[in-house]
């Protein structure tokens, strides 16, 4: 009789070293979006990879914040902390440009663990000066990490022998979810996150980290020329300053925000998209609690 293996693995580590990267890569699909700004991941979000003999649960969280300033920041630290809680497995991530104290939070957790864990050394296409084998000598004398890895998460270099790592480790279970899906999460959630992907991207300074996106209607309908796709999302903007810079002279930024958006929406789920946006000011609401609630922010899911 064939065993079956199941099993969490969350994916830590520090903004910006490629944790979103790689579990889009070793899912297959694009579950976090991606930028170059820190703090782009916020909420804990689970990509789910299946076989006839495996189900891999990964787990994507926001890189702790020292010092969080709002309620919305502390929030995102307990969705780290819960992936230590729950994991069968860890993937420590950090690249080699990353320096630590020693001191950090993040680092203490990872010493407590019991789970086993995998030290991922990333962005290996950028090592000119061939570090990265120094690098993970020195962690390991640090940290007693059960295996290394020396990865390229955006090229995939070394991610099938990490995955079969995974796989091995791996404790024998049932499957967690059905074999069909691919995230916890619903598709207006990969909606919502899409949109504020782009807000990122297009806006500067304070204002896409005073920006949360809610879709409030999702809906498929038949046309005469096929289906498409209706999304309504609400962006929501902590100060009053700040409508007028999201929707920009004449609207122009909120046109092109939409347009970026509703072509990253129509690749996502390979329809036709129809999206109208709409901007409120909801102010301070990164220290709201009923706020928080609503925008998913809690340890419960959104």
């Amino acid at each position: 009789m064939n065993t079956h293996k199941s099993g969490f693995v969350s994916i830590i580590g520090n903004p910006n070293v490629g944790k979103s990267t790689l579990m889009n890569s070793l899912v297959g699909e694009k579950m976090s979006i991606i930028t170059s700004k820190p703090q782009t991941t916020r909420h804990r979000i689970f990509g789910i990879l299946n076989g006839d003999d495996h189900q891999v649960v990964f787990s994507d969280s926001p890189g702790i914040i020292e010092n969080p300033h709002y309620g919305m920041q502390e929030s995102m630290n307990r969705f780290v902390y819960s992936s230590f809680e729950d994991a069968d497995i860890l993937l420590f991530v950090t690249d080699i440009f990353e320096e630590y104290t020693g001191e950090e939070k993040l680092l203490k957790l990872l010493s407590e663990a019991e789970a086993p864990k995998f030290l991922i050394i990333n962005k290996l296409d950028l090592d000119k000066d061939n570090k990265s084998g120094e690098l993970c000598l020195q962690w390991m004398s640090k940290i007693s990490f059960d295996k290394c890895f020396l990865i390229s998460a955006d090229k995939k270099t070394n991610t099938e022998e990490l995955l079969q790592a995974i796989l091995e480790a791996l404790p024998e279970s049932p499957p967690y979810y059905p074999k069909d899906e691919l995230s916890d999460r619903p598709e207006r959630f990969f909606a919502a996150e899409i949109i504020r992907e782009k807000i990122l991207i297009q806006y500067k300074q304070e204002v896409p980290y005073s920006c949360e996106v809610v879709v409030h209607r999702f809906k498929e309908e038949k046309r005469k020329d096929g289906p498409i796709l209706m999304i309504y999302a609400d962006i929501y903007v902590d100060r009053k300053t700040q409508k007028p810079i999201i929707i920009g002279k004449g609207g122009e930024a909120i046109k092109k925000l939409g347009t970026d958006s509703r072509k990253g929406l129509e690749e996502f789920f390979g329809q036709h998209v129809f999206l109208d946006l709409n901007v409120k000011i909801k102010e301070n609401w990164r220290n709201d609690p009923k706020m928080l609630k609503h925008f998913g922010y809690e340890e419960g899911r959104q």
